[in-house]
């Protein structure tokens, strides 16, 4: 290596980002500093070096009110790819600065599925103006997409692949990749399709190179396949695409021709999306994005919030029918919330463990009763031994032993309410059609605290304490 190379700078995205590839803070002051000092070409030269990705993180660390200032330097770099890295929120927010021709032009250089992401949230005369802005070709694959429901193969597929007919040779498949130029430069298989384009198998492209160009593409390629239906929950796509390790899949229509295909590259982006819709649905937080607006979170949380008011009312109304029992015995305020608190906590576990099975398909009809046993018997081992605990613990200081053994009696009745709860809720609102990860904290919750109040202090009553 020369001197020069050993004094060079460092390549400019490495000076920008930091140890774990995140946009220092001082590179984000300076893009807004060029801004503030109204020097827009300053903050173009910051910006130009970095990766698509990091320049849809800087959007989103930005000031919310740099943001369109910032679109407006960047004019020539805001691109397809930026936009389809950037958070929802920011990029809708963008969109409605930008004129019907500018979201034209950037939904062109897209795949299908990226563009109706960044159309699909559009107020409706807005996508009119947009689809209208487009080329035909372009237009009705999106107005297909859209046809779709939300959430769905259909709204994630894209409409970019390499199909060929049985018949052909593999010389012929070489032929036709390498002569028609439109074609998509992103594939990792290649689809055969009978006469009525119904795919009878796939072919990885790395067989297809190696394979000599007389052989048929019927006798290299694979027949068996995972075929996703067009209406398919995105949900079920990144299930079946984690089962069967899938790269990419074949989507077919009602009538089993093919329309589009998936990759893994957008099921990686579903299942992270799904696991922390469901993480978020469980706190009642909405959709618990930093750059959601202020009104949107307050709706989303508020309504939760007001039922767990409700539930809240159902406990305290257990509690005043014991006031006597209280009064004649103030320690059994003090040790009321350890039980409920407690119990809640392995009600939530068990919540937790039982929504995400769900979720993944390892709960089903099949195995019910025997998850319901097994977490039984956790929530006997759990009791147990906390039961134990706590007992020796309030004996000791109240030296009280009557005391003890109610509240180990309590925590043990609670925690088993609570496992029990904790399982059968979410299966009982699966089973009715119900989101588990959105009901079911309220019900666990009420149950646990609920009973964790009437079997510590009708313990309480029934053996005279205080009396």
């Amino acid at each position: 290596m020369s001197e020069t190379d050993l004094d060079s700078p460092a390549p400019a995205e490495e000076t920008q980002l930091d140890e774990d590839d995140r946009l220092r803070p001082e590179f984000v002051s300076d893009v807004v500093a060029c801004l503030e000092s109204d020097d827009p070409d300053g903050a173009r030269a910051l910006v130009e070096p970095l990766h698509p990705a990091d320049i849809a993180d800087l959007f989103e660390l930005a000031p919310a009110e740099w943001r369109r200032p910032l679109a407006a330097a960047l004019s020539g770099i805001l691109d397809g790819d930026v936009l389809a890295e950037m958070n929802d929120w920011v990029r809708d927010e963008l969109i409605e600065a930008l004129e019907p021709h500018q979201v034209a032009d950037i939904a062109t250089q897209l795949d299908t599925d990226d563009a109706v992401a960044i159309i699909e949230d559009m107020e409706e005369e807005d996508q009119r103006a947009v689809l209208r802005a487009l080329a035909p070709d372009d237009r009705a694959a999106i107005e297909e997409a859209l046809s779709f429901p939300e959430e769905s193969a259909g709204r994630l597929m894209q409409r970019e692949l390499i199909a060929v007919p049985e018949h052909w040779h593999v010389g012929d498949v070489l032929d036709y990749l390498r002569r028609n130029e439109d074609l998509t430069t992103d594939f990792w298989e290649i689809f055969v399709v009978d006469p009525g384009h119904k795919p009878v198998g796939t072919c990885k492209l790395s067989w297809v190179l190696r394979t000599p160009g007389a052989i048929a593409i019927s006798d290299v390629m694979q027949r068996e396949q995972t075929l996703i239906p067009v209406d398919m929950d995105q949900e079920e796509v990144a299930l079946r695409f984690q089962k069967y390790a899938l790269i990419s899949a074949a989507v077919v229509d009602q009538s089993g021709r093919l329309v589009g295909m998936i990759t893994v590259d957008d099921v990686v982006h579903i299942i992270q999306e799904e696991a922390g819709e469901d993480i978020l649905r469980l706190s009642g937080a909405g959709e618990g994005d930093i750059n959601e607006p202020v009104i949107d979170s307050y709706k989303s949380r508020v309504r939760w919030l007001i039922a767990n008011l409700f539930t809240a009312l159902v406990a305290s109304t257990i509690i005043g029918l014991f006031e006597g029992t209280i009064a004649r015995m103030v320690a059994l305020a003090t040790l009321m919330p350890i039980v409920a608190g407690v119990g809640g906590n392995a009600g939530t576990q068990t919540m937790a463990v039982t929504v995400r099975a769900l979720a993944t398909n390892q709960l089903t009809q099949s195995n019910t009763w025997r998850t319901i046993a097994r977490e039984v018997r956790v929530a006997l081992m759990n009791g147990a031994t906390v039961a134990a605990v706590i007992g020796i613990g309030v004996s000791l200081v109240f030296h009280n032993g009557q005391l003890g053994g109610v509240i180990a009696a309590a925590m043990m009745t609670n925690i088993m309410v609570a496992g029990m709860a904790g399982v059968l809720v979410p299966i009982t609102l699966e089973r009715a059609g119900a989101d588990p990860a959105i009901a079911s904290s309220i019900f666990v919750t009420m149950t646990t605290d609920s009973m964790g109040f009437l079997a510590f202090l009708g313990l309480a009553t029934a053996v005279g304490l205080g009396g």
